[in-house]
């Protein structure tokens, strides 16, 4: 057993397996999984886990070298955006409509569905390198 933050076997090993450039998606319970996508679902309950929970422990574990988020939630949801800068300070963001989003998700490596259930409450982590 690992000592500290992801103690999920798949979650662990999908953040390990997650090449340069490559999308890890941390997602809300209501975004459409892609067919032929892995997902790993965490969802519990509603609210659980949140998002939030589920990008504090991806991101001491992850090298991020940048996010995506749907536009829409800048204008619908910019106190949860606030939050995701927080937790990801210093790394770039751009953002997309959500249906562009939505199709970016097709190529991703995995995505993590969570309870969150906060509108447009996902986001694309894009994998960097440690060296």
């Amino acid at each position: 057993m690992k000592r500290n933050y992801i103690l999920n076997g798949e979650l662990s090993k999908a953040v390990a397996g997650v090449g340069h450039t490559q999308y890890l998606v941390l997602c809300d319970a209501g975004l459409p999984i892609p067919t032929g996508v892995k997902m790993i679902d965490l969802s519990l309950v509603k609210g659980k886990p949140s998002l939030m929970e589920t990008l504090k422990a991806v991101s001491e574990e992850m090298v991020i070298e940048s996010f995506i988020v749907a536009s829409e939630l800048e204008m619908v949801n910019s106190k949860f955006l606030g939050e995701i800068q927080e937790v990801l300070k210093g790394i770039s963001y751009r953002t997309v409509e959500h249906e562009k989003f939505k199709e970016l998700t097709k190529s991703s490596y995995t995505i993590v569905r969570t309870g969150e259930c906060s509108s447009y409450a996902n986001l694309i982590l894009v994998g960097g390198v440690n060296f």
